[in-house]
């Protein structure tokens, strides 16, 4: 997992996390998303899953209906950085950049840096559990006081 320094966001808020999980572009295999979908409702959070063919415009217009309070990209098909900074500017245009996005799939080592400066704040490749991500989401989305969230290193494996 490469991990984007944390921001201060929704501090305060109350309930369970919000996160909409989303499969953008043309990618047809979903079983990633499914899966890490019902992880994230069996730790208590409410899940919004959007299906295949997601356009960034959908999954933002998804992410504001629904208030979330991080939008999970799942990728495939090598457009992650199409993808990733299409969502970040839309949020950001919506004025919700607060909203923390994260995502996972087949994603190069060498493109982790540049979707953590877009304003994605972790990258899951394969093999990620999903005790991980479970682990990753409480730390870093609505983190409350003295949370710890960890190093803060974008690159904690190396």
């Amino acid at each position: 997992m490469t991990q984007a320094p944390q921001a201060e966001q929704g501090i305060g808020r109350s309930g369970p996390i919000r996160v909409v999980v989303a499969k953008p572009g043309l990618d047809g295999h979903d079983r990633g998303a499914k899966v890490v979908a019902r992880a994230l409702r069996d730790a208590g959070m409410e899940v919004v899953y959007t299906g295949l063919h997601q356009s960034p415009e959908q999954i933002v217009a998804t992410a504001l209906a629904e208030d979330a309070d991080a939008v999970g990209l799942s990728v495939l098909s090598g457009a992650h950085l199409t993808l990733f900074a299409r969502v970040t500017a839309l949020l950001a245009e919506a004025d919700a950049a607060d909203i923390v996005v994260f995502g996972g799939g087949i994603i190069p080592e060498a493109d982790r840096e540049p979707l953590a400066a877009m304003g994605v704040r972790a990258v899951f490749g394969p093999g990620a559990s999903t005790a991980e991500i479970v682990d990753w989401v409480r730390a870093n989305v609505r983190p409350g006081p003295g949370l710890q969230t960890g190093s803060g290193d974008p690159d904690p494996d190396h």
